[in-house]
């Protein structure tokens, strides 16, 4: 990751523990809040590939997703499993949830080959919500970490969270219902229409969902202004939701969704590596680690900051690597009588979102399990 030791390491501050910011300032704005930066560049240079380079349209959409899985969104996804598949007590905790992964990637082989529209479709909307769900984990971190050090009550009252709940689980929502409303919602060259029911293909589902997120903001705004004027205003948490719900709400009007989602994902990944690895590196720090994932333990100690537990969500990877060139082979020999043209687009496509959807999809499965443990969390608090 080539972060410095002090911004990964695990260690009580004077700041820390007396602001409101998850670890410190530095930290949160480079991981959490400030590198939104980070959003446009995938679109950016999809653009200049295909309008200054003069590069296909396709070729340069699969050039971005490949270098974004491969450089950040695949060890995000890989990271997962440092904290479930790989741990002990993760996995005595949740027997039956680690043997129950088995079913997606049986469901995602079986969609790629069958219905790749729906299988994408599925994705996308799995993948919002996996962001806002992720986005609330990150608001309830705030939270908490604002009630353990200042016990201050109205600012983590359930009307408070009802209100950031509700705009951040609508931004993302206005602008892909106006594409749905319009007949024109694309990932890469598939038409996900095709699968929407013709019943939220009306003017209607833009305006109720517009209608939602107005009263959603118009709340969070309203909140916000108390908050500042009764002193008691979370500043990190408001900050960091003010840069979400900004560009949540505008990324779906891009006309290339597929490139335009990377950069979300860019965004959202490096807020999950930041996140596990500090969450990994207070169970070390704590010495946890050594018995319940020895392995964890062993690539945590290469380094005081976080580059070899990145390295070993970069070795995982090899295991897409792996499915995406037996489906790549497979697509050759066994093609659907459904697919008349554009067999090589098809082929990769088949390849690239069964290799990454299936372990990407375990990801998301094992998430709603994570985004509800604040135990490492609460126990740095309690150190310091």
């Amino acid at each position: 990751m080539g972060v410095s030791t002090a911004s990964m390491t695990p260690h009580a501050t004077t700041e820390s523990r007396s602001s409101l910011w998850l670890r410190n300032r530095n930290w949160d704005l480079i991981f959490i809040s400030l590198s939104v930066v980070l959003v446009p560049l995938p679109y950016l240079v999809y653009l200049l590939l295909r309008d200054q380079a003069g590069i296909n349209d396709d070729v340069s959409r699969n050039a971005v997703n490949a270098f974004v899985a491969v450089a950040i969104g695949g060890p995000h996804m890989m990271s997962t499993f440092l904290r479930t598949g790989l741990d002990r007590q993760f996995r005595r905790r949740y027997p039956m949830l680690i043997r129950s992964s088995i079913i997606i990637p049986i469901v995602v082989v079986s969609l790629a080959f069958l219905n790749l529209t729906l299988l994408l479709t599925v994705f996308f909307f799995w993948a919002a919500l996996h962001v806002l769900h992720q986005i609330t984990y990150i608001v309830e971190l705030y939270n908490h970490k604002e009630r353990k050090t200042l016990q201050t009550g109205s600012a983590v009252s359930p009307l408070a969270r009802l209100i950031d709940y509700g705009v951040i689980m609508t931004c993302l929502f206005p602008m892909a219902a106006y594409k749905i409303s319009q007949g024109s919602f694309d990932i890469g060259t598939n038409d996900l229409t095709r699968v929407i029911p013709d019943v939220f293909e009306q003017q209607w589902f833009f305006i109720l969902m517009t209608a939602v997120f107005a009263v959603a903001l118009i709340a969070f705004i309203i909140k916000s202004v108390r908050e500042f004027l009764g002193g008691y205003i979370n500043w990190p948490k408001t900050l960091f939701l003010a840069l979400t719900v900004s560009v949540a709400f505008t990324m779906p009007a891009l006309p290339n969704l597929d490139t335009a989602f990377q950069g979300l994902n860019t965004w959202h990944s490096l807020q999950y590596l930041a996140l596990t690895f500090y969450i990994i590196k207070l169970r070390d720090q704590y010495k946890e680690l050594d018995e319940s994932a020895p392995i964890v333990a062993q690539w945590s100690h290469k380094s005081k900051d976080a580059r070899g537990l990145y390295a070993l969500s970069v070795l995982l990877l090899g295991g897409s690597l792996v499915v995406f060139i037996v489906v790549y082979l497979l697509t050759g020999v066994f093609q659907p009588a459904h697919i008349t043209s554009d067999i090589g687009n098809w082929r990769f496509d088949v390849a690239y979102y069964t290799a990454i959807l299936s372990f990407l999809w375990i990801h998301y499965y094992h998430d709603h399990f994570l985004f509800t443990d604040f135990e490492a969390i609460h126990l740095s608090y309690e150190k310091q």
